[in-house]
C-alpha cells in the first residue's frame, strides 16, 4: 500500500502550470521560463485539444484534492474554486470550437506568437541565439494556426468579416512596416549582436515570409469565404465568452441597464467639469476637442515614455506607506512605446516570477508625435501604478503564500481590470487629479468604460436601446450604430474608436469587466468597511485585498467582504 499523500488543490494548480508551460511556451516566457525562450506553441487544432486534455485531466485530479485532509482552508479552498471556474469556462470556449475562428485585431494566436519578441530576454548572445530559434519557429506556428482556421470554415464556423479584414491589414503591414519591404521581425532582429547577424537576419526573413503567406491565405481565401457572415456573435456565445473573462453567469440584462445608469451619470458629471475648461461648451466633448489643441500636452515620442514613467515614480512615492505598502521590487515598473501594428489602446505586462523582467507598460503612438495630458493621466493610473502593475506585480510578490496558479495563468480579466478602474477612481478620492483638465479626462476615460458596457452586451445581444436615450431610442444595436454611438461619447479619435469597436467584435464579453469588475472591488471596500466600522484600514484592507490572488467576479464581492 502506497504512503504517497494525495496532493492538495494548490499543489494540483502549480502542476497544471507547470504542464501548461510544456504545452505553450508564450505563457513560459510572460512567467520568465528561461527553457521556453527558443519556442512557440502548437496552434493547430491538435495543439489546441492537447491543452483541453490538460484541463479535463486537472479537474479530474482537482475532484480527488478536494476530498483530502486540509482542502477546506481557506487557502486551499479558494484555490480550489478559482481553479474549477477557470478551466470550466475555459473548456466551455474550447468545446464550442471557438479557437476554430479566432480572428481579430488582437489577442489571436498570431498577436500571441509576434508579441512574445518584446519580452523575452535579449540581453545576452545566449539569449539572441534563443531568440533565432524561435524566429524559425514561426512559420510552423501560423501554420498551425492556418490548420485551425481551415478546419473552421470546414465546418462553417466564420469569424466575423469586420475583424477579419482589419488582421489582413495588420499582417500587411507586420510585413512590410514602413514601405521598405522590410517586415516586423526584421526590424526586432536588427538589435542582435554581430556575431549573430546573418543568423538573425535569415531567421528574421523566414519569419517575415511566412507572415506574408498568411495574409494572402487570408486575404484571398478566409477573407471571401467569411463575407457576409455576421460580425456579432449573438446571445448564446456572448454568455459563454462573458463567463470566460468575467468568472461570473452575469444577468446580461441587468449589466446593460447598469451601463445606461453609469451613463447619465457620468455625463452630468463631465458637464459640471467641461464648464469649468470653457464655459458654454455645449458639450464635455466641445471642451475635450479645445483640450486636445490647447490643453497641456507633451511633445515627442522619447520625451512622453519619458514623462509617463515620472509619473508612476511619483505615484509609487507618494502611496507607498499611506495607501498601500509595498515591496521594494514591486515599486520597479517601466514605460515603454508599443511596436507598431497592434490595436489602438494602451496595455501592461506583468513581471517575471523572478521579478528580472519588471512590469512594463505599453503606449501605441499610432504615428502620433503630440500627446494631451488628459488623455495619458488617469490612464497611466490603470495601467500602471497603482493600477495594473500594484496587482499584478503583487500576486507574483505573494506567489508562494498563494498558489503558482492563482498569481500568474489564472486570472480573470473582470478582476484586473476591474481593480485598475477601481485604481483610477481611487487617484479621483485622494486628489491626485490637479485640475479639471485632468479629471474631465478621467470622467472621459470612466464613460468609455461604461459605454463598453452598453454596446457591447447591445450589439451582441441585439437589444433595445431605450427610449430615455439621446441617441435612436427604440432602434436595435448594431456595429454601425454602435461606432457612432461611441464615436459621439468619448473623445477618442477615429481610428481609436473604429480599433475600439473591431475590438469587441474580437473578444466579445471582455470589455465590459472594467465597469463590472469596479462595481464588484467597490461594493467589496463598502461592505467591509461596514463591517469593521471606524476601524477600518484602507491600507491594510488594499494590500489583503490585493494578496488574495485571482478571483472570479462570482467570488471577489464574497473575498472582499470578509477582508
Amino acid at each position: 500500500m502506497s504512503d504517497t499523500k494525495s496532493p492538495l488543490p494548490r499543489e494540483v494548480a502549480d502542476a497544471y502550470v507547470d504542464e501548461l508551460i510544456a504545452l505553450d511556451p508564450v505563457t513560459g516566457t510572460y512567467l520568465g521560463v528561461k527553457e521556453s525562450s527558443s519556442r512557440l506553441p502548437d496552434t493547430s487544432p491538435a495543439g489546441q485539444e492537447a491543452e483541453a486534455e490538460l484541463m479535463r485531466a486537472t479537474l479530474a485530479r482537482l475532484d480527488e484534492a478536494e476530498r483530502q485532509p486540509g482542502a477546506d482552508s481557506d487557502i486551499e479552498r479558494r484555490c480550489a474554486r478559482l481553479l474549477r471556474e477557470r478551466l470550466t469556462a475555459q473548456l466551455a470556449v474550447h468545446e464550442a470550437d471557438e479557437g476554430l475562428r479566432a480572428v481579430g485585431n488582437m489577442s489571436t494566436p498570431v498577436h500571441h506568437v509576434r508579441d512574445i519578441f518584446t519580452v523575452t530576454p535579449a540581453d545576452t548572445d545566449e539569449d539572441w541565439a534563443a531568440i533565432a530559434e524561435r524566429l524559425r519557429a514561426v512559420p510552423a506556428a501560423l501554420a498551425g494556426y492556418r490548420e485551425s482556421l481551415s478546419l473552421g470554415l470546414e465546418r462553417k464556423l466564420y469569424a466575423a468579416p469586420r475583424p477579419t479584414a482589419t488582421f489582413v491589414d495588420q499582417l500587411t503591414e507586420w510585413a512590410d512596416t514602413d514601405g521598405s519591404g522590410r517586415g516586423w521581425f526584421e526590424d526586432f532582429a536588427s538589435a542582435g549582436p554581430e556575431s549573430l547577424r546573418a543568423e538573425l537576419d535569415e531567421a528574421a526573413r523566414t519569419a517575415t515570409a511566412a507572415v506574408v503567406e498568411l495574409r494572402d491565405w487570408m486575404r484571398d481565401v478566409y477573407a471571401p469565404t467569411v463575407e457576409g457572415a455576421p460580425n456579432v456573435v449573438g446571445r448564446e456565445r456572448y454568455a459563454r465568452w462573458s463567463r470566460y473573462f468575467n468568472g461570473t453567469d452575469l444577468d446580461l440584462d441587468e449589466a446593460y441597464a447598469y451601463g445606461w445608469s453609469e451613463f447619465h451619470r457620468l455625463l452630468a458629471e463631465m458637464k459640471q467639469e467641461a464648464e469649468k475648461i470653457l464655459p458654454g461648451a455645449g458639450t464635455p466633448w466641445v471642451a475635450l476637442a479645445h483640450l486636445d489643441e490647447h490643453g497641456r500636452h507633451i511633445e515627442g515620442v522619447e520625451e512622453v515614455r519619458d514623462w509617463l514613467q515620472g509619473l508612476m515614480d511619483r505615484a509609487i512615492e507618494a502611496l507607498d506607506g499611506t495607501h498601500f505598502e509595498l515591496a521594494e521590487r514591486v515599486r520597479r515598473v517601466e514605460s515603454r512605446i508599443a511596436p507598431p501594428g497592434g490595436a489602438a489602446a494602451p496595455y501592461y505586462t506583468a513581471p517575471s516570477e523572478d521579478f528580472s523582467r519588471p512590469g512594463r507598460t505599453w503606449l501605441p503612438t499610432m504615428g502620433l508625435t503630440r500627446f494631451p495630458v488628459y488623455d495619458l493621466v488617469s490612464t497611466w493610473y490603470h495601467e500602471g501604478v497603482p493600477g495594473h502593475h500594484l496587482q499584478l506585480a503583487q500576486w507574483v510578490h505573494v506567489k508562494d503564500d498563494l498558489s503558482r496558479y492563482q498569481a500568474t495563468v489564472g486570472g480573470v480579466s473582470a478582476n484586473v481590470e476591474g481593480w485598475a478602474l477601481y485604481a483610477e477612481r481611487l487617484m479621483d478620492e485622494l486628489g491626485f487629479l490637479a485640475d479639471a483638465e485632468e479629471r474631465l479626462g478621467y470622467l472621459d476615460a470612466q464613460m468609455m468604460r461604461a459605454l463598453r458596457v452598453i454596446v457591447d452586451i447591445g450589439m451582441h445581444a441585439e437589444l433595445e436601446i431605450p427610449g430615455d436615450s439621446p441617441f435612436h431610442p427604440g432602434e436595435r444595436w448594431t456595429p454601425e450604430l454602435a461606432e457612432e454611438f461611441y464615436g459621439a461619447h468619448c473623445s477618442r479619435p477615429a481610428d481609436f474608436v473604429a480599433s475600439e469597436l473591431t475590438r469587441y467584435l474580437t473578444i466579445p464579453g471582455q470589455a465590459i469587466g472594467y465597469k463590472l469588475g469596479e462595481r464588484a472591488w467597490l461594493l467589496g471596500r463598502e461592505n467591509a468597511s461596514r463591517r469593521h466600522g471606524d476601524a477600518f484600514d484602507l491600507k491594510a484592507w488594499h494590500m489583503a485585498a490585493l494578496s488574495q490572488g485571482a478571483l472570479g467576479l462570482d467570488d471577489l464581492v464574497d473575498e472582499l467582504s470578509r477582508l
